[in-house]
């Protein structure tokens, strides 16, 4: 009888390193996922600033001359000093912006830790 108990033993104790090894599998390849999807998000992101502001860097720049040289002959220092003003004042909105959304951090792995935690609360005994 003794000698029956132990392949039981064995098959479910392989059965339980099975499951918990599945259980792994599919929450590193969640983790894999969740890598991939951030850094095609941050690919976009990136190639989508660098146009922003490239284009947005062109359009100050000739809207800058456009007035420069619509006031030349009345108020052209004044022109140039508010157009400056402006610039710096969009460049430092834009930098606290930024500077703002690294604070706030990446997602990264939120999916991954959630479904980790929601194993470990299942796996606990209940009191």
């Amino acid at each position: 009888m003794q000698h029956d108990r132990k392949p039981r033993l064995a098959a479910s104790l392989r059965g339980f390193l099975d499951a918990g090894l599945a259980t792994a599998q599919t929450r590193l390849e969640l983790l894999v996922v969740e890598a991939q999807e951030e850094r095609l998000r941050l690919s976009r992101l990136l190639l989508n600033l660098v146009l922003a502001a490239l284009l947005l860097g062109f359009g100050a720049v000739f809207l800058t001359i456009f007035i420069t040289v619509l006031f030349w002959d009345e108020h052209r220092l004044l022109a140039l000093g508010l157009a400056t003003v402006a610039l710096f004042g969009a460049g430092l909105f834009t930098a606290s912006t930024a500077a703002a959304e690294l604070r706030r951090g990446s997602q990264l792995f939120a999916a991954s830790l959630a479904e980790l935690a929601r194993d470990r609360e299942a796996l606990r005994p209940e009191e």
